[in-house]
């Protein structure tokens, strides 16, 4: 999830383990681990090949391997740094241990997901909560502050700091119900349309756990739908796009294709414009609910050079708007549509 999840998840972390003995300090520190896993953008970055850097996003820093081997490392530095501290070597290692793994399993929980078994290359992703989710952070991130004010030798401090534990944590149970409850809806209108499918996936819109999609395929077509908790109607209107098996074909035996292909779990589209050809990853959805809006956010264009095909993801973007004004076309068209129907 969003780097401000990951520091309040593991301030509270942190807390939890090493709040008694050093006060704060837990929390500062039990926030440095839940960030330290998403510093493999700074590896990315030392790539050249943008399809490596991609793949190498929550990867080997996003694996079960990185927390076991790293928080021994990370526990001996900072019992060396704060040799004077209550903490001991084993405190330091399981606060670092426990950040670590606990950025890992919630980023699970979003549809890009991580490769927990890292170095196998499959992602695990459940799609029960969108990366950026202000009904998760912002009650939990209070929670942590008002902590922040009470002594370490003071109940009430461990208290509150469980508070928000549960509330967070009963928070992404609700959205697994959640999921589980649209899920329904998704595969019952499917049935009542006659649409006979070889895989589904359901997942939130950005920012809620109110309005969700589903991405489902056939063997020769990809349906694109969405339902809100408020629609007073359970049929739901998918938008069909075919799968243009004669381009796949083109292009199947490319190297670049074939990775790309893993990291969209072969749930892409191909579309041709002129003479260009692009790749669309349909598990980050599409901009706007309406039938004409057809353009996948994740869209790049493929290009042959050196006997490989390469992806540029530049966008022919309008002067006048910045990325900010985009943004909150996305959030306004999502509030539009979460209100129901």
């Amino acid at each position: 999830m969003d780097s401000l999840t990951q520091i309040v998840l593991g301030a509270a972390v942190g807390e939890v383990v090493l709040g008694k003995k050093i006060g704060n300090r837990a929390i500062l520190w039990g926030a440095i681990a839940g960030t330290i896993p998403d510093l493999d953008v700074f590896a990315r970055m030392l790539v050249s090949d943008k399809m490596t850097s991609l793949l190498m996003h929550r990867a080997f820093t996003h694996s079960f391997l990185f927390s076991f081997l790293m928080a021994p490392i990370f526990g001996y530095l900072l019992h060396k740094l704060f040799k004077r501290s209550k903490a001991t070597f084993r405190d330091w290692t399981i606060l670092f241990f426990w950040g670590f793994l606990t950025h890992i399993l919630l980023d699970v929980q979003t549809n890009y997901g991580t490769q927990l078994l890292w170095p196998f290359h499959n992602r695990l992703a459940i799609s029960n909560v969108f990366v950026v989710d202000p009904l998760y952070t912002i009650p939990f991130l209070i929670f942590v502050i008002v902590v922040m004010f009470y002594k370490r030798t003071n109940p009430k401090r461990a208290k509150i700091n469980r508070i928000g534990l549960y509330v967070s944590t009963g928070y992404l149970v609700l959205t697994f119900l959640i999921k589980m409850y649209t899920y329904q809806k998704f595969t019952k209108s499917l049935r009542q349309q006659g649409i006979n499918y070889n895989r589904i996936e359901t997942g939130p819109t950005p920012l809620n756990a109110i309005l969700w999609y589903a991405n489902i395929e056939t063997d020769k077509y990809y349906y694109v739908g969405n339902y809100s908790l408020l629609d007073k109607s359970d049929v739901i209107e998918f938008k069909k796009f075919e799968k243009k098996q004669e381009l796949r074909n083109q292009l199947k035996d490319y190297h670049n294709f074939k990775r790309m292909n893993k990291f969209s779990k072969d749930w892409y589209l191909l579309t041709k414009e002129k003479e260009a050809i692009f790749y669309n990853n349909i598990r980050f959805g599409i901009f706007g609910f309406e039938k004409k809006d057809r353009n996948f956010v994740f869209k790049q264009q493929i290009e042959f050079i050196d006997g490989d095909i390469q992806f540029n993801s530049k966008r022919e973007m309008n002067k006048e708007e910045s990325i900010f004004s985009i943004l909150k076309k996305i959030v306004l068209k999502v509030y539009e549509r979460a209100k129901g129907k």
